[in-house]
């Protein structure tokens, strides 16, 4: 990384950078509204992350393989540690540093999948949808129905300026669901860590992970994933340290996982290599931009993210303006006309029961959120 101040900022661009770090400092309140100078915008919208977590389909489908509770609670494990390195630092591998994605317009949509193969059987589909826009929250489902596992989450951000760091509080949870051969159906609720994005003084931002997240087994597994950043756990960037503890009525020593999430992991009792990401992922296969609909997310932002890519930011800008503004007259319509924006994909629930069940054994807080129940009525792609 860059040693001196604004190194990695684009000479063009340096004033920029300054104000806004200026704007930065003395702000309070949320800063997803505030706009960021052109060289740090992405290309991609917020509605292709939810993609992040499925970039290893066969860990996603090997959950359903565990012959035992605590096989299946350690593959669920496996595959959310090997989520991490695509959801939090793929961006700087590939753009050089952490970029601000695309705010998405309420409505907007994005559909894939991962093809059907030997490894993981049946195809892999995600559907993804705004379901608001201030807060901004993402919904999305995550389906291989063929070996029985479904993920069905909600995001959204609430972001500060602490110390020279942007601090994101990440609200919402996911619910992974197995269905077994029994019949039985297992639930694993998924809480979300706390994101620091470091590195603002040099213009290179990158995050780290910070504090705790849970993901708690409806047969009483519960995993507790620590992050510590360079000089805590073993003196390196990335770090984290996971801990399976069994229900009180199984007499078993705890799992402890320990290493980097952003490369690879051993189990602490045999030292057997836990996760490993340094082979490539799979991108996610998406329908051309000239076959997607009006409110699909690369046809909608097609002429904002041509005009990042190229390094023409004016383009970009009037693009980009132009949607905002068709939004803004869409919410002055619904607002004359006494109508309010109906989702497509998913229903607004105000308390989520598997949250409020399964929070409960490991205290969660806070003790209740409000969740999306999806519809049913995704796309069908073919394989």
């Amino acid at each position: 990384m860059s040693e001196q101040a604004g190194e990695a900022v684009p000479a063009a661009q340096k004033s920029s950078w300054t104000s806004f770090l200026k704007s930065l400092a003395g702000f309070t309140g949320d800063l997803s509204a505030m706009t960021a100078p052109p060289f740090i915008l992405s290309p991609t919208s917020l509605t292709e992350f939810p993609a992040y977590w499925c970039e290893r389909p066969e860990l996603f489908a090997a959950i359903a393989d565990g012959k035992t509770e605590q096989a299946r609670a350690l593959a669920v494990l496996k595959w959310f540690i090997s989520t991490l390195k695509g959801q939090y630092t793929s961006r700087n591998e590939s753009m050089g540093s952490e970029k601000k994605p695309l705010n998405p317009v309420l409505g907007e949509l994005f559909y894939g999948y991962w093809p059907a193969n030997a490894a993981r059987g049946g195809k892999t589909t995600l559907v993804v949808e705004q379901v608001s826009h201030h807060p901004p929250i993402t919904a999305y489902r995550i389906e291989n129905l063929e070996k029985g596992v479904i993920l069905t989450g909600h995001s959204a951000q609430k972001t500060s300026f602490s110390g020279g760091s942007i601090i994101v509080k990440q609200v919402g949870h996911a619910v992974l669901t197995v269905s077994l051969p029994s019949g039985e159906t297992e639930e694993y609720l998924i809480t979300l860590p706390r994101l620091r994005i470091d590195g603002l003084w040099y213009g290179s931002p990158y995050i780290e992970l910070a504090e705790t997240n849970y993901i708690q087994s409806s047969t009483g597994w519960l995993s507790t994933i620590e992050y510590k950043g360079k000089g805590y756990f073993s003196g390196k960037s990335h770090s984290f340290k996971a801990t399976l503890t069994p229900p009180s009525h199984i007499h078993t020593s705890p799992h402890v996982i320990e290493g980097t999430w952003h490369t690879t992991s051993k189990d602490s009792h045999s030292s057997a290599v836990f996760h490993d990401v340094t082979s490539p992922k799979e991108e996610i296969t998406v329908a051309p931009v000239e076959e997607q609909g009006e409110w699909e997310s690369r046809k909608l932002w097609f002429g904002v993210a041509k005009g990042i890519r190229e390094g023409d930011f004016e383009s970009a800008a009037t693009f980009k303006g132009k949607i905002e503004n068709d939004q803004r007259q869409r919410r002055r319509d619904e607002s004359a006309g006494g109508t309010t924006w109906e989702l497509k994909h998913f229903k607004h629930v105000e308390h989520d029961p598997v949250y409020e069940r399964l929070g409960k054994l490991f205290k969660a807080n806070p003790s209740t959120e409000d969740g999306y129940v999806y519809l049913g009525n995704g796309p069908r792609s073919e394989s």
